[in-house]
């Protein structure tokens, strides 16, 4: 399976894969991906049968089997061993069976607006006959319906309509075969043997796998929490900050200090963090935990910039404040975030100018040094 996909971030930080629901692709997740990508290196795909991921000839029936090993396809193909999974209705019951047959691939599990069992084998048949004899347009206006509340749908009028083009472009062979997918899908009787930390997610007004459903895998997945948002079906798209803030909380902290740790480990890598932690003492806490929580807990988890930016933007600075120690530590940050050995000289060119030389020539002996040993 060719599966259409996009990854954003930096390389060390761990990876989040945002999995949509039927009738949806990626853009689902629009407004959700840059308020997590301070933390994570997001990867968002089309399922199979939806968005660019349609392969001619190839309409189904799906299973969900087949649809989740699609992802571990897509992970292996991108060299990724394990993450984060968050998938919303249709992306819930393949985070399901992930969990139940791949949990290794699992570092923590979110499935949100999704049930063991959504639906009935007449109401999904009923579907497929609906939209095979009269298009995707004949239901859409159901759908939104039961994927926004009335005040979303008021209030957004553009969001709607962009979400309203998005599944008319669904292909109708494509849809079909996932709704048989989740037609036969029924994960009632082996989420016990899920062993992955869980977080189930659904809105207060979803009509499509309600609160009770939402309780019912909470119940039954050994350890798993529950958060119910103000919303309706696409929760995700309707309440995109609480959403991920919500997700924030449960894979990295509820606090400033627990998330500027988590950043801090990301940027500055394990061994670092470790020998400054190991390097703390009763003189110096106050200041460990002054740059862990501000610095990095307040500012570099701010969605406005991309982690490698500020990498940029720290040398630079770092260059004309004359400050050698941080420059090195920096530049290895750097190289962390992506950055590539051409953009950091660029950097130093560029401060020549307005730092000076000795400046730049300092900083180039420095990133040198850096660079010789560096391993990628």
């Amino acid at each position: 399976m060719n599966t259409n996909h996009k990854i954003e971030g930096t390389p060390n930080s761990p990876a989040l894969v945002f999995s949509n629901s039927l009738g949806s692709d990626m853009g689902m997740w629009d407004e959700v991906v840059p308020l997590l990508l301070p933390y994570f290196r997001v990867l968002r795909y089309d399922t199979r049968g939806h968005g660019g991921s349609i392969e001619k000839g190839k309409t189904g029936p799906f299973t969900i089997a087949d649809l989740s090993r699609d992802v571990l396809d897509l992970l292996d193909y991108l060299h990724i061993e394990n993450a984060v999974f968050c998938g919303l209705s249709m992306g819930g019951l393949i985070g399901q069976w992930l969990g139940i047959h791949h949990p290794e691939r699992l570092k923590k599990l979110v499935i949100s607006n999704t049930g063991a069992k959504i639906g009935t084998n007449e109401s999904w048949n009923t579907r497929i006959e609906t939209i095979t004899k009269d298009g995707m347009a004949s239901i859409v206006d159901v759908t939104l319906e039961r994927w926004f509340t009335a005040h979303f749908r008021e209030t957004n009028p553009g969001r709607v309509a962009e979400t309203r083009q998005m599944f008319l472009r669904s292909d109708v062979a494509g849809y079909a075969g996932c709704c048989g997918a989740i037609r036969d899908a029924d994960f009632r009787n082996d989420l016990d043997k899920m062993s992955t930390e869980t977080l189930v997610i659904t809105g207060d007004e979803d009509p499509v796998t309600n609160v009770g459903q939402a309780q019912f895998l909470a119940q039954n997945i050994p350890g798993a929490q529950l958060k119910i948002l103000p919303a309706r079906h696409l929760s995700a798209t309707e309440n995109p900050g609480l959403f991920a803030e919500t997700l924030i909380d449960f894979l990295v902290g509820s606090t400033t200090f627990d998330r500027g740790m988590f950043i801090r480990r990301t940027v500055l890598g394990d061994a670092h963090v470790d020998r400054a932690n190991a390097n703390t003492t009763e003189f110096n806490a106050d200041f460990q935990q002054f740059i862990t929580k501000y610095a990095w807990g307040e500012i570099w988890s701010r969605p406005g910039l991309l982690k490698r930016e500020r990498s940029l933007i720290t040398l630079s600075m770092l260059i004309a404040l004359n400050r050698k120690t941080e420059f090195q530590m920096h530049v290895r940050a750097a190289l962390h975030n992506g950055v590539l050995p051409e953009e950091i000289k660029e950097v130093i060119m560029q401060s020549a100018i307005y730092c000076g030389l000795p400046a730049a020539n300092e900083a180039f002996h420095t990133a040198a040094e850096i660079l010789a040993t560096w391993k990628k």
